[in-house]
């Protein structure tokens, strides 16, 4: 089956969609074809919603097996039939999924954000937090994916950089590139420990990648 599509026509396939080991968001609208291959490659049940009236529901949430985070005027969201924590993350900045990068033990976080904001990550994702960059990008969430089998990055994340992120995840970290070579990883991988989906531009060498480091070989 197919690995690369599109959400809403665009391979930025992260910044219109993201996932948990057991749910994935997606905007309203999305083609049902698409849900049914996020379902079958990911293992995942789909949702379909905006958030706070916005379709880049990849951009504006995070999430783990414990719960998922939205900005603090995103209360607009259809996911009140799921038993799962949903926190408001306070301050000004609220593109949650691009400032955040975490799977089920660890969550690496835009330097720029609050104590209150990091207590609410920590306490809604049950994760251990800590500020940082990727590349020198305070966007992490959208400069890499984590999932709890590997964490891929942008390729020009430093030395110092990686060795943070081992540190915090404890798993393999590598670099990668995504839609015929973007180096923002998060912007097209939607990805848990059981399977993967890529930007439609994605090349077979890049898909190589992605499936080397989030351990699918």
């Amino acid at each position: 089956m197919m690995r690369t599509l599109n959400i809403l026509d665009n391979p930025v396939i992260g910044v219109f969609g993201t996932c948990t080991e057991e749910i994935a968001l997606v905007p309203t609208g999305t083609k049902e074809k698409t849900v049914q291959s996020l379902e079958e490659l990911l293992n995942v049940r789909v949702i379909s919603t905006l958030i706070g009236g916005s379709t880049v529901v990849g951009s504006l949430v995070c999430g783990n097996s414990n719960g998922f985070l939205i900005p603090r005027y995103g209360n607009d969201y259809d996911l009140k039939d799921t038993d799962i924590t949903v926190s408001n993350v306070p301050g000004k900045l609220t593109a949650i999924g691009n400032i955040v990068l975490a799977n089920d033990s660890a969550a690496l976080v835009h330097p720029n954000l609050s104590s209150k904001s990091v207590e609410v990550i920590s306490k809604t994702l049950d994760v251990d937090v800590e500020r940082g960059t990727v590349a020198g990008i305070k966007a992490v969430g959208m400069a890499g994916v984590a999932t709890n089998k590997g964490v891929l990055v942008h390729p020009k994340t430093t030395e110092s950089e990686m060795d943070h992120l081992e540190k915090l995840f404890d798993l393999p970290i590598d670099i990668g590139t995504v839609n015929y070579g973007s180096q923002m990883i998060g912007s097209g991988v939607i990805a848990n420990s059981k399977g993967y989906v890529a930007g439609y531009e994605t090349t077979g060498y890049e898909l190589g990648r992605i499936e080397d480091v989030l351990g699918f070989v």
